[in-house]
């Protein structure tokens, strides 16, 4: 018996030896073609995916295989026909989301007041952004309890598989031709009958979209994207249709807007009545009057005119986007950090910095703010025809 467990031994440690070589061997192989298809492949993910928050082109060579995943399939054919021009021979394991596994379920719609969506498929990852009741997203594979989605503004993150409702064309298309009601004041609830005394449903906060059914007393019913029914208040929301035919995103309605946010406290990655992070709180200012800015500051610095500030801030107006960073030098690009909006007045604008507050660019002023004076680099002017989505124009919830 004991020889035989020498025996079974000594054959195990020469298979693993053996497996070793082979690892070694295919690593160099590796190495060697890498070299040949890798500046392929990032010449594609530099033109179609230069952006990986908003655009997914993973793609990684093993050995002679193309493995990976990328939500563009024109990305994958451009990859593929470059490698055949060069007569590289590859074997195509790219996946082209959204995964077979959805079986057609691919498109979404936020179902709780504000979902958290995150960097990771974890709840400890990083908050990426969020995105409010009635939101559709694409949704492109399911991983562990998580869903990877893509929002309206493009930007690809991680949400809780509770947090969004799945559904397929047919019953989204049906959901899109309901007629909504949208929730209009910062914070409030949903009631299991038309009383304040009744249960509540869920918490609502500005900005979100449910399928309206009727009024009832003071109460509008609703659904919820998910089916469950509720009641909202009428003197808190407002059909979506006559809501969106009041946006109009004046200089004077944007600083309106703004100035309801006043004292929210600042959230890396928010973007609700719930916490702003810089970014977050202009986002959530241009949705209010029926604008979708860029998600965050160093890409909402890409939209816009710019205007010019290099005698002073006469020629800014109410609205006008400040960012404010660190500027290229010795070889180093620029790094834009933070972003508030002009107001006006004594030289001020407001912004999310610990809390959502008005700062001052005047020196003289009590709310002088030196810090982000000395690291302002530039204003844009944002015009509806700047941005990602301008909801007058576009059915996004329709």
């Amino acid at each position: 018996m004991m020889k035989k467990n020498y025996l079974i031994l000594a054959l195990g440690l020469l298979m693993a030896c053996t497996t070793g070589k082979e690892t070694a061997t295919t690593t160099a192989v590796t190495t060697t073609a890498d070299a040949t298809m890798a500046p392929h492949i990032e010449a594609v993910r530099q033109e179609y995916a230069p952006d990986k928050r908003v655009a997914l082109f993973k793609v990684e060579q093993r050995g002679n295989v193309l493995a990976g995943e990328t939500n563009m399939p024109e990305a994958k054919q451009v990859l593929l026909e470059k490698l055949k021009a060069e007569n590289i021979a590859y074997v195509d394991s790219i996946e082209v989301l959204p995964e077979a596994e959805l079986e057609g379920k691919e498109y979404g719609v936020i179902t709780i007041s504000v979902a958290n969506i995150r960097s990771e498929p974890k709840h400890p990852a990083e908050l990426a952004t969020q995105a409010t009741m009635g939101t559709p997203v694409n949704v492109l594979k399911h991983q562990r309890g998580w869903f990877l989605v893509q929002t309206p503004d493009k930007y690809l993150a991680w949400v809780d598989e509770k947090g969004v409702s799945l559904m397929d064309k047919a019953t989204f298309d049906a959901w899109q031709k309901s007629p909504k009601l949208l929730y209009t004041k910062p914070y409030g609830f949903a009631y299991a009958s038309a009383s304040t005394d009744a249960g509540t449903v869920s918490d609502l906060v500005y900005g979100d979209v449910l399928a309206l059914q009727q009024k009832q007393g003071d109460f509008y019913a609703v659904t919820f994207p998910d089916g469950r029914k509720g009641f909202v208040p009428a003197a808190e929301s407002v059909k979506y249709e006559e809501w969106l035919a009041s946006r109009k995103p004046s200089g004077e309605n944007l600083v309106s807007s703004s100035k309801q946010l006043m004292g929210l406290p600042y959230l890396w990655g928010g973007t609700s009545f719930k916490g702003v992070d810089c970014s977050g709180f202009t986002k959530t200012v241009y949705f209010m009057n029926g604008l979708v800015l860029p998600r965050d500051a160093s890409q909402q610095v890409h939209v816009g005119e710019l205007v010019d500030t290099s005698n002073g801030w006469d020629q800014l107006q109410p609205g006008d986007l400040l960012f404010f960073g660190v500027p290229a030098r010795d070889g180093k690009s620029e790094r834009v950090v933070h972003v508030g909006m002009w107001i006006g007045g004594d030289q001020e604008f407001i912004h999310s910095a610990g809390r959502v507050r008005i700062s001052s660019m005047n020196p003289k002023a009590a709310n002088f703010d030196e810090p982000e004076l000395k690291r302002f680099l530039r204003a844009k002017r944002i015009t509806p025809d700047d941005v990602v989505v301008d909801l007058r124009k576009t059915a996004l919830y329709q």
